[in-house]
């Protein structure tokens, strides 16, 4: 077993991502391999967990969705604290 914090894990694809469980620089690269997958393996609407905090991972998650061209549309799900997204077709 090795000590190598960096060492790469299978996020399983599934139509929500808990963040939480993702150092705050590690967010941004998650959140775009994650939806890249949905898509491909026809999920088109997941949701983003990030929480209902002080908004800093909301704010991080949805300017990155912002730059994302396969990414249709996105809402607060503030109940949640998640971002619904919905994917092209």
């Amino acid at each position: 077993m090795s000590d190598d914090d960096s060492a790469p894990f299978e996020i399983p694809i599934e139509d929500a991502l808990d963040l939480h469980a993702f150092q705050p620089n590690e967010i941004r690269d998650v959140t775009r391999e994650y939806l890249t997958e949905a898509r491909r393996r026809g999920l088109y609407e997941v949701r983003l967990i990030h929480g209902r905090g002080t908004g800093v991972q909301r704010a991080n998650v949805q300017s990155l969705l912002r730059t994302l061209d396969f990414v249709e549309d996105f809402r607060d799900d503030a109940h949640l604290g998640a971002t619904v997204v919905r994917l092209k077709r």
